[in-house]
């Protein structure tokens, strides 16, 4: 049995994510946006195991990279607005890469909506924290600063809560008038804002340190045992 190439399940999983996000805009439709979310995320993974010989090691340390995030929105779950998830997606992003910032991210907000509830907002979730760790892994150089991290981890709680927004106005209200664009906005800024305090308070306390695991991490995945 011939193998599907491996561009074949990239181009797949990405069409079934991008038809996920667009079904999520109908709140009738939770069911088959989740449905196609899995299956672009089986169609990526497989894709990334065919990438090379450490990508099972590097999917393991993703997995649970997204599992402890997942975790952490789902103990912080009490505090309207503030979870870790962020954070920890940046830092990914940053230590290991793009490809594990945005795996992480999307992990994260898959797998806590287990427990907080699945719904047509989750594919819009993955797409907004895989957003933050391709952040992440973009701007890496000046992320080992404490208050750098601090700051772009404000920021990008500022992003995400906003963009959540946008996809409750779209998703929600029948009218898409200024007016009601500017009410969600505004009736969800005091969760957007703890969101970003909540961040700058995880990344003071830990960001610089999980950055500087993750890379002694992701460099043990890149060495190479060679024997003379």
């Amino acid at each position: 049995m011939r193998r599907v190439p491996r561009v074949a399940l990239l181009a797949g999983g990405t069409a079934a994510f991008a038809a996920a996000g667009w079904l999520a805009l109908d709140r009738n439709e939770a069911g088959l946006a989740l449905l196609l979310v899995v299956g672009a995320l089986l169609a990526l993974g497989i894709a990334w195991l065919e990438s090379g010989a450490d990508s099972a090691k590097e999917i393991a340390l993703v997995a649970t990279l997204g599992g402890a995030a997942a975790a952490g929105r789902v103990l912080f779950a009490a505090i309207p607005g503030v979870q870790p998830v962020t954070v920890i997606v940046v830092c990914a992003g940053a230590a290991l890469g793009v490809r594990a910032g945005v795996a992480s991210g999307a992990i994260a907000a898959l797998v806590s909506n287990f427990f907080l509830g699945q719904g047509v907002w989750t594919p819009w979730q993955m797409l907004a924290w895989a957003a933050c760790g391709a952040v992440g892994a973009a701007v890496a150089p000046v992320l080992r600063r404490r208050l750098a991290l601090a700051a772009l981890c404000f920021l990008l709680g500022l992003g995400f809560s906003s963009f959540m927004d946008v996809w409750n106005w779209a998703a929600f209200y029948d009218q898409h008038t200024w007016a009601t664009f500017v009410a969600v906005q505004a009736r969800g800024f005091p969760f957007d804002l703890a969101h970003a305090i909540g961040n700058v308070v995880i990344a003071f306390a830990a960001g610089p340190e999980l950055l500087r695991l993750l890379e002694r991490y992701g460099r043990r995945l890149r060495t190479e045992v060679v024997w003379a």
